[in-house]
């Protein structure tokens, strides 16, 4: 069967085709025969009664310099023109994602939406976390001064970081006699009203962060990211350096308590990270990893992710 695919996606000339995961999963549709079509989130629009976008019909080809071709601007009814459609803009999670969300909403039951819309929303990823308190390093979410000073009192070194950022930016260390903490404080909350996360620093990041790509609820293999000398953030982006790891026991003991609830809430593609055997987010918006994991491991996890939603579009034809 030949889906359409759409992607709500961050603007498709800047995607890295060496890394991205969104254009791994739309080469990998555009293999299986699917017709792929792209719009960016400010062009979803509700029109009286429908979901409707402008977008463009777009293939994909492995070229540095030439890596898609879109058709001219079309609009697309979402529930009728399209079986699949992936909410893959990157965060930050602000008031404009979950308006996105909820518009996405309109669509379940019609539409295939991955991941589904209404726990992304309602699982931000470094609050989901909080549910498994015995997986993750001692935590606290706040605008209180007070608290956050005792918290770092009782836990020496920690990390600061805002509570809906992404890809690393905001995060900070803080020695147990940094006398940078008052004025981090007033920074983060002269910029956003929103609380703070801070943790316990794991010094094991040193040796890595460890994202595992969960497909369906189930692991499918992970990464490491080594942080580049003289900096605590692992993100690629940032200078850290993906390398092969293994799953070990912790690691599956983790999926085996996460995984679960990510397969019941229709979250089809999650990216876990794991530092020292603690879990510290589970990232739902717009994991990455894929790319990778497959030239590492050298697995299709791109064909698993299909394969899932091929399923899953059928038993919903069948409902219907």
């Amino acid at each position: 069967m030949t889906l359409k695919v759409a992607f709500q996606m961050d603007p498709i000339e800047n995607v890295n085709i060496n890394e991205d995961t969104t254009f791994r999963i739309a080469e990998e549709a555009q293999k299986r025969g699917h017709k792929l079509f792209y719009f960016l989130p400010e062009q979803l629009t509700f029109w009286e009664n429908d979901l409707v976008c402008e977008g463009y019909e777009f293939t994909v080809k492995r070229d540095l310099d030439n890596h898609f071709s879109l058709s001219s601007a079309m609009r697309l009814n979402l529930a009728k023109d399209i079986d699949v459609l992936w909410l893959r803009q990157d965060p930050p999670f602000d008031m404009s994602y979950i308006t996105t969300t909820h518009l996405l909403d309109f669509l379940i039951g019609e539409t295939l939406v991955v991941n589904n819309p209404f726990w992304v929303r309602n699982y931000p990823e470094k609050i989901l976390v909080l549910k498994y308190q015995d997986l993750i390093p001692p935590t606290i979410i706040s605008r209180n001064h007070t608290m956050i000073k005792s918290f770092r009192a009782r836990h020496g070194d920690v990390i600061i970081k805002p509570l809906y950022g992404n890809g690393g930016a905001g995060i900070f260390k803080i020695g147990e006699n940094d006398p940078n903490l008052n004025s981090l404080i007033e920074l983060f909350q002269g910029i956003s009203r929103e609380p703070i996360i801070m943790q316990r620093y794991l010094p094991e990041v040193v040796s890595g962060d460890k994202r595992v790509i969960l497909v369906d609820g189930k692991p499918v293999g992970a990464i490491n990211r080594i942080p580049s000398k003289g900096e605590i953030r692992s993100n690629m982006h940032v200078g850290g350096k993906a390398v092969r790891a293994e799953l070990d026991s912790r690691d599956l003991e983790i999926c085996e308590r996460v995984g679960p609830l990510m397969q019941e809430k229709g979250q089809v593609l999650v990216g876990l990270d794991i530092i020292g055997g603690m879990l510290t987010e589970i990232n739902l918006t717009s994991p990455t990893g894929v790319q990778e994991l497959e030239k590492f491991d050298q697995i299709n996890v791109a064909e698993k992710v299909w394969h899932c939603l091929e399923l899953k579009h059928r038993k919903q034809l069948q409902v219907r």
